[in-house]
């Protein structure tokens, strides 16, 4: 099942994180803000309509980029997940928790610290490492 994700940065280098409804699977975690790619759908439109749904706000759609991806490795009958991480630089509005628990801005240490789902525990140390190297 395809997921997107977006890292979206702010201009101090702080990412944006997202936490979770407390009644779903990874309640009260926190993740990368995006959700599923329905039919029809490029990744990246995907990502525009969801981070809209859950923040209320815009992605500019050239300045989002590929980064990294984490997939499960499930047992038995249940799908695995493969999740795409974007990054995004640019946006039109504020953001609002209009679904889950909140978001906050966090530098990627404080985001180390936060208690996430495992897939983006692999998708944030992704992220570090590429800013390490840039």
């Amino acid at each position: 099942m395809p997921v997107v994700a977006a890292a979206i940065l702010h201009g101090d280098g702080r990412v944006l994180m997202h936490r979770r409804p407390f009644g779903k699977h990874h309640g009260g975690l926190w993740e990368f803000p995006g959700g599923k790619v329905e039919p029809g759908e490029t990744p990246v439109m995907a990502l525009i309509r969801e981070i809209n749904e859950e923040l209320g706000i815009i992605l500019d759609s050239s300045a989002i980029a590929p980064v990294a991806f984490a997939e499960s490795h499930p047992e038995g009958a249940v799908p695995a997940i493969v999740i795409l991480l974007y990054t995004a630089t640019l946006w039109r509005g504020e953001p609002h928790a209009y679904e889950g628990e909140g978001w906050g801005w966090f530098t990627l240490e404080e985001a180390k610290a936060l208690e996430k789902p495992p897939l983006d525990i692999i998708l944030l140390d992704s992220l570090r490492n590429l800013k390490k190297d840039a």
